[in-house]
């Protein structure tokens, strides 16, 4: 099961503003493999140079380039190297919870393995984190009280 079917009750209503992110990549091919067959994206348009995705209603697009043009950077967060670099979604806690299961049965490497940060605070979350196969890191994230998404205190 991908992740459309995880979450297709929470994609956007289609009047929700659509994020869109470009990410570099390595192999085309790959890319629609991890996203397409293992994310369970659906794939949109795309060229010999670029494919886009339907990441929870949202537009990503892997643009190929040579591995040099890869970059690494992370920041510390909560006691973690979070990679500065990264995208992913907020959604329900159940719907985090059978994604954590669905990638730890499939081995998923973690660069942070799934917990809870921020305990007891305005912004406690549940989050991991890993790579995809071209080194760009996928945060996927469920808050305790998701009214308190932008909460500062």
């Amino acid at each position: 099961m991908g992740i459309a079917e995880l979450t297709m009750n929470h994609a956007p209503t289609p009047n929700y503003p659509r994020f869109h992110l470009a990410f570099p990549v390595t192999d085309l091919g790959e890319a629609r493999r991890f996203y397409g067959e293992f994310l369970g994206c659906a794939e949109g348009r795309s060229s010999d140079d670029w494919v886009d995705f339907d990441f929870f209603g949202h537009q990503i697009v892997a643009h190929r380039v040579a591995a040099h043009a890869m970059m690494d950077a992370t920041s510390f967060v909560d006691g973690q190297n979070v990679p500065v670099r990264h995208f992913g979604i907020v959604t329900d806690r159940s719907t985090w919870d059978a994604l954590a299961a669905r990638f730890r049965a499939a081995n998923v490497r973690f660069v942070i393995e799934p917990y809870v940060r921020f305990e007891g605070e305005p912004g406690e979350q549940a989050t991991m984190f890993f790579l995809d196969p071209f080194g760009n890191a996928l945060e996927f994230k469920a808050f305790a009280d998701m009214s308190r998404l932008f909460a500062t205190a």
